[in-house]
């Protein structure tokens, strides 16, 4: 098949989508360019860690939507789902960049110490914490430490970045290479390193989730933490995707083979992790609020409390993090998920295009909520501390990074998919796929 029979063709014969990957990759590297001058022109030398957080932003949310395109690849392998080949090659060209979004924004923040020291303040132990103690004599680190080592740590990032490649590389070898010679070996072996990929991914998701963003508050712990960060990956995939696809039916090389059924199964499966990421996100919050164990429950008071001095008297008052909370709870769940209950919000290209970028956003959204307050010292404060705004002059950063990383992954996506067949040619279940319908 022609990558060029179902593509927009300029007046000189070529394939518009394919020319703009360079166009692309000079975003994400000018937008990189900025949030790493931010970084570590602004932040390091400031002992700011807020502009490096800008970078980690990007990050995890590149990160989570290439995660769950990753862990659809192999789910849709293991079930054989009918529907899936068109939509999981596109699936396949996108993941080619975890890897490389993994390695440019947390390689330079994990092995260049003073950029260490400043997102995660236990691997500096003359860091002072909000109870006068520095980090180096802290008890509860002490009891982790086991795990919270710095040459442990890097290694375990690395890692992590080692298995992603792997099953990458395993998962488009085998699918490319049936594009070639058709055969139906190919399939089984997919199988195989789907099933074994996704304990492997799970695990491995779970626990880059613990490490570079868990570990940001290294006193609070959460063991659904690895679940939350699944389950906003899913959707983050699921939005992606909507988006993805409907550019390339307009206007791309799936014109013609994307259909009405393939934005219905979309548009359920946003609908399901919707409700399953507010399921773990409350299910995190009410066991928390129940235990009311202190050691828990600071994590949730500092995104809804900060101090202010009334009538001569400290006294906690809301802070802009509580505004942020409610807007997860009617824009990330009960808005999405009332819009989706109806037919015509999956399968209307306009409709589904709105909620998977309002979907995108909240996303963000919620990537801030987790990552960005902290507690901050201060001997003005009665309790030693304050906590950071929402809105800060870094947020120019964090765009900057949002944009820089989604521009490396959109034009790795448009570098590989220009050098593969536009669809699995020889896949079992290709006809399945083109023909499927509601």
């Amino acid at each position: 098949m022609s990558k060029t029979n179902d593509c927009s063709v300029d007046a000189s014969g070529g394939c518009d989508c394919f020319r703009k990957a360079p166009l692309w990759l000079g975003v994400g590297i000018v937008g990189l360019a900025v949030a790493y001058v931010g970084a570590f022109v602004f932040g390091v030398p400031q002992h700011d860690y807020r502009p490096l957080y800008s970078l980690l932003l990007g990050t995890a949310f590149w990160a989570s939507v290439l995660v769950g395109c990753l862990m659809m690849t192999m789910i849709t392998r293991i079930f054989d789902a009918g529907w899936a080949p068109i939509i999981r090659r596109q699936w396949e060209n996108l993941i080619v960049a975890l890897p490389v979004v993994l390695s440019l924004g947390l390689l330079p923040l994990v092995f260049f110490p003073p950029a260490r020291k400043l997102v995660w303040e236990w691997t500096n132990p003359e860091h002072v914490l909000p109870n006068g103690h520095e980090v180096g004599h802290d008890t509860v680190l002490a009891l982790k430490s086991w795990w919270l080592q710095v040459p442990f740590f890097q290694g375990r990032i690395v890692l992590y970045i080692v298995i992603f490649s792997a099953l990458v590389f395993f998962l488009r070898r085998w699918s490319f290479a049936q594009d070639k010679d058709g055969s139906a070996a190919h399939t089984g072996r997919l199988a195989v390193v789907s099933a074994a990929g996704i304990i492997l991914g799970a695990l491995t998701l779970t626990f880059l989730a613990f490490d570079t963003l868990m570990a940001l508050t290294y006193h609070w712990f959460s063991t659904m933490f690895g679940v939350w960060f699944f389950a906003a990956s899913m959707r983050a995939c699921f939005a992606f995707t909507a988006v993805l696809c409907l550019a390339l039916a307009t206007r791309g090389w799936l014109k013609g083979l994307y259909n009405q059924a393939h934005r219905h199964v979309l548009g359920c499966l946003l609908l399901a992790f919707t409700v399953f990421w507010a399921y773990i996100s409350f299910s995190q919050y009410f066991l928390i609020y129940n235990a009311n164990i202190p050691e828990e429950t600071f994590w949730y008071n500092i995104r809804e409390f900060s101090s202010a001095l009334v009538d001569g008297e400290w006294v906690n008052v809301k802070n802009q993090w509580w505004w942020v909370s409610l807007a997860l709870i009617f824009g990330h769940f009960f808005f999405p998920f009332l819009f989706l209950l109806f037919y015509r919000s999956k399968v209307v290209p306009g409709r589904l295009l709105f909620i998977a970028l309002w979907t995108l956003a909240f996303t963000a959204l919620d990537f801030y909520f987790n990552i960005v307050p902290r507690q901050i010292t201060d001997a003005a404060f009665p309790e030693g501390f304050y906590v950071n705004k929402f809105l800060d002059v870094s947020m120019l950063f964090d765009a900057a990074a949002f944009l820089g990383m989604g521009g490396i992954v959109l034009g790795l996506f448009l570098r590989n998919a220009s050098k593969q067949e536009i669809i699995p040619i020889h896949d079992p279940r290709i006809q399945e796929s083109i023909h499927y319908h509601e």
